[in-house]
């Protein structure tokens, strides 16, 4: 861990808190004498093993049920596939009629390789630096817990937002979304809810400023497969499944290479600006001795909104062509949706947004999300969504070992959001603004 992942990160938004227990070991009590309720929440919310292949949703929906309850805010779960429920809290706002703001998290996290962790990765440790381990810390079980605070803070000051606001909470995000809000956004009682804006999950960041997504890249997983002539492992056989193979390698790689240049010599660009390539599988052959009829390799292609993607896809046609005869693709997935956000200052939604952080002394750094959330769901069907994790002065760590967030940072988005939440909830009406379903 380097100095900056062991320091106690204090955001400029944020405001000093009690420290939790320090000394020389780690402190993994629930509530211990110090610790913000807050964090013990978190750290509570972490514990739960809502991890693939098997997450257990059940607990999450009771934990979930129970925050319901302390909030004194209505509940609705939505059985979208056998064992796989959304649940939305809702904070009915003082105009109903107007388009309402979503806060969007996923229950589930990626699996752990446990003998690469400090800790155990389901027991929410908590160093003496007040950095606390677990599955989640990052992606994305600190935004959760960070939205309910918020509202509970909102609600016991007395604040009542304009606009409702509902909570959401997801399944299956880490495995595609197809059972969770890929689904749900063709789902009737998505339509009720009359979604205007919507806050779901970004990124740490290592430096002072904060990371805000307005768009995404278009995941492309792809295989490719090679067929050619079979014989013996003895022979110059012509015209063979992995002569074909080895130019289809070079075509990607060499693009892959170019898009790194282009990274790496831009001081404008981020990795969302550019198109990754990844070999990811290679497929082929049943002996030493035998020659395959055929052989097959598998891409992930990330594609930045900015891309043609029907002359990507001609491009990805004319490699197959120059490697030879019968070459065939098909996709394991293909998105399509290039909408992004506005990020114009003319944007109300924006304009709300930017003007909060601003006035917590932020600054924010807009980005084309690298990777894939459920916001492109949301974009996809015409709604603006903002990626933001309030996580400044933290190593990126979601999907890694030792992933972790110290309670400071944590806590001070819990301020940032309280905030927000007021903010967004507070955008004037457009004109003849109305909820149909009411």
């Amino acid at each position: 861990m380097n100095s900056r992942a062991r320091s106690s990160p204090l955001s400029s938004a944020g405001r000093q808190t009690k420290d939790g227990p320090s000394g020389g070991g780690p402190c993994s009590t629930q509530g211990s004498s110090g610790e913000d309720p807050s964090v013990s929440l978190f750290r509570e919310y972490l514990r739960l093993k809502t991890v693939h292949p098997e997450p257990d949703y059940d607990a999450a929906l009771r934990f979930l049920d129970r925050i319901a309850e302390e909030l004194d805010l209505p509940m609705k779960k939505i059985e979208l596939f056998p064992r796989r429920v959304l649940s939305i809290m809702t904070w009915e706002g003082t105009n109903p009629a107007l388009k309402s703001i979503l806060l969007n998290s996923h229950t589930d996290v990626v699996p752990v390789y446990q003998e690469h962790w400090k800790y155990d990765a389901f027991t929410a440790v908590k160093d003496a630096e007040g950095n606390i381990y677990g599955r989640g810390a990052q992606d994305m079980k600190s935004v959760t817990i960070q939205y309910i605070q918020a509202i509970r803070r909102l609600k016991a000051e007395g604040s009542q937002p304009v606009r409702t606001v509902h909570l959401m909470f997801v399944p299956d995000e880490e495995v595609g979304g197809h059972k969770g809000m890929e689904t749900f956004v063709t789902h009737p009682e998505f339509q009720k809810l009359n979604i205007g804006f919507a806050l779901d999950e970004g990124l740490a960041s290592p430096g002072e400023a904060f990371t805000v997504f307005y768009g995404e890249r278009n995941p492309w997983w792809i295989t490719i497969h090679c067929p050619g002539n079979p014989g013996h492992g003895s022979r110059f056989v012509e015209n063979t499944a992995a002569e074909k193979l080895r130019s289809i390698i070079n075509s990607f790689m060499d693009f892959r290479e170019t898009e790194k240049q282009r990274l790496n010599m831009s001081q404008c660009f981020t990795l969302g600006d550019v198109t990754t390539v990844n070999m990811t599988m290679v497929q082929g052959g049943v002996a030493y001795n035998v020659i395959p009829a055929e052989m097959e390799v598998s891409f992930d292609l990330r594609i930045p909104p900015t891309v043609n993607l029907q002359g990507f896809e001609k491009q990805i046609k004319l490699w197959c062509k120059e490697a030879g005869e019968g070459i065939t693709y098909e996709f394991a997935q293909k998105h399509m949706n290039q909408n992004v956000t506005s990020t114009e200052e003319s944007d109300p939604w924006w304009n709300a947004f930017s003007t909060t952080c601003k006035a917590m002394n932020m600054v924010l750094e807009k980005e084309i999300f690298p990777a894939a959330t459920d916001s492109r769901f949301i974009r996809a069907v015409g709604i603006p969504a903002v990626g933001f994790s309030p996580m400044n002065r933290t190593p990126i760590l979601l999907h890694d070992h030792n992933e972790f967030l110290n309670e400071q940072v944590f806590l001070s988005g819990i301020d940032v959001y309280q905030r927000l939440i007021l903010a967004l909830s507070s955008v004037p009406a457009f004109p003849d603004e109305t909820n149909p379903f009411l």
